[in-house]
């Protein structure tokens, strides 16, 4: 079956990604460690059923055909440089910053993907999420014939009212996350105003550093499970986190200090991260795995033998969340820690279709496998498993316990 070119470009500004992958291409750009890495991204789709992405190739590389033409606009440049961590050589690099085509390598298998990314870090690192959000809404023009907006508004209501109902709220954040699975661009843009006008209170900004220029929002993100995994392939394997904490230091200096916990698992993780270095420089913690409850318990429980003050700290939970689930999690550590929220898939892809459940992960760097290892066994992803639980051994994971998975 044959698919029509779509009527429009789905990704019209390199700034239509999320912060993070900017803040992580300035710290590989300033660390030595990686000017010579080369990498290797995968595609996964966790809940493919029998939608035929195949289907998708032409038009998925039209899409990205033409995302390889843009460049940094001056606007949005000098936007950037008014952020206080973004570095003016940075800026200069972004001037003449460009996609390739060369570094993407995709084929059907079978009716799935087969899609890749190789070639130097710097240069293939941003192709994530903009791979991913027209991946994502190719499916809902195609497979789910486009979105219903009355019933997606409706759903958005709902939401909306769920936390107006709360007696308080007060100390509620939460972010939009959700981007790389967005039902549409459009419908992006669209709940973003929404938030903003009818939850000012908690709606805190979004990852997207394109709306949060065009609609006057914050934006907010810091580091990703691939900063961590790419520390595996310049460092002793041992030392990987703990390289990966202290690199970012170097970089921020203090800011944007939220640290992802799950690359290991969140006991390594308080092993490596349980010094007053790091405790009390970065600002909290990011949740993107594993039980919420148990891990929020297990982050509280680190600042306090460490003699710091949960309060002073914040709790991202970022793992497959809705709005329900926010508010129950709110309501276990409220008054305990500051608490806040990152939300994807259920705020941009709730409109009445099925949302594909897409990543694309680096698998290798420098030629070797990297990985990470998830504290949910289903998330971790690897092409090598006598790597993946030789990595398990090096950061006290019962090998036995981790798994080879799409």
């Amino acid at each position: 079956m044959s698919v029509e070119k779509l009527d429009r470009w789905l990704i019209d500004s390199l700034m239509d990604t999320d912060l993070y992958k900017i803040t992580m291409l300035q710290a590989y750009y300033h660390t030595t460690e990686f000017r010579t890495v080369d990498v290797e991204w995968k595609f996964a789709c966790r809940n493919r059923n029998d939608f035929d992405l195949a289907m998708l190739i032409p038009e998925i590389l039209r899409q990205l055909e033409h995302v390889c033409t843009l460049s940094f606009s001056d606007q949005e440049l000098d936007y950037l440089a008014d952020f206080p961590f973004i570095k003016p050589d940075f800026i200069e690099f972004l001037r003449i910053f460009k996609l390739d085509m060369r570094f993407v390598h995709l084929q059907p298998k079978g009716q799935d993907l087969n899609l890749r990314f190789r070639g130097p870090l710097l240069h293939v690192t941003l192709l994530e999420i903009y791979a991913l959000a027209i991946i994502s809404e190719l499916h809902t023009f195609i497979h789910c014939d486009g979105i219903d907006l009355a019933l997606a508004r409706e759903k958005l209501s709902a939401k909306i009212a769920l936390l107006k109902a709360e007696d308080d709220i007060s100390g509620f954040s939460f972010i939009d996350f959700g981007t790389r699975r967005r039902a549409s661009k459009v419908w992006q843009k669209e709940v973003l105003l929404t938030l903003k006008q009818q939850l000012p209170g908690c709606f805190s900004g979004t990852s997207s550093v394109h709306f949060a220029r065009t609609l006057g929002l914050a934006p907010i993100g810091t580091m990703a499970h691939e900063w961590f995994q790419s520390w595996q392939a310049v460092t002793r394997l041992a030392d990987a986190q703990k390289a990966a904490l202290e690199g970012w230091v170097q970089e921020y200096r203090g800011r944007l200090g939220i640290a992802l916990t799950d690359c290991y698992s969140m006991d390594s993780f308080i092993r490596d991260f349980s010094d007053p270095y790091f405790c009390k420089l970065y600002d909290g913690l990011r949740h993107d795995s594993g039980c919420p409850f148990i891990w929020g318990e297990k982050a509280i429980r680190m600042y306090q033998q460490m003699g710091i003050d949960p309060l002073s700290k914040t709790l991202v939970f970022s793992d497959s969340l809705n709005f329900p689930r926010m508010v129950e999690i709110w309501k276990q550590f409220r008054g305990r820690a500051k608490i806040s929220f990152g939300i994807g898939t259920n705020l941009m892809n709730d409109v009445g279709n099925v949302p594909l459940d897409i990543v694309i992960k680096m698998v290798a760097a420098n030629g070797k496998p990297v990985a990470k290892i998830s504290d949910e066994p289903s998330k971790s992803m690897c092409e090598d498993l006598g790597y993946l639980q030789y990595l398990a051994g090096q950061y006290g994971v019962d090998p036995s316990r981790v798994k080879i998975s799409e």
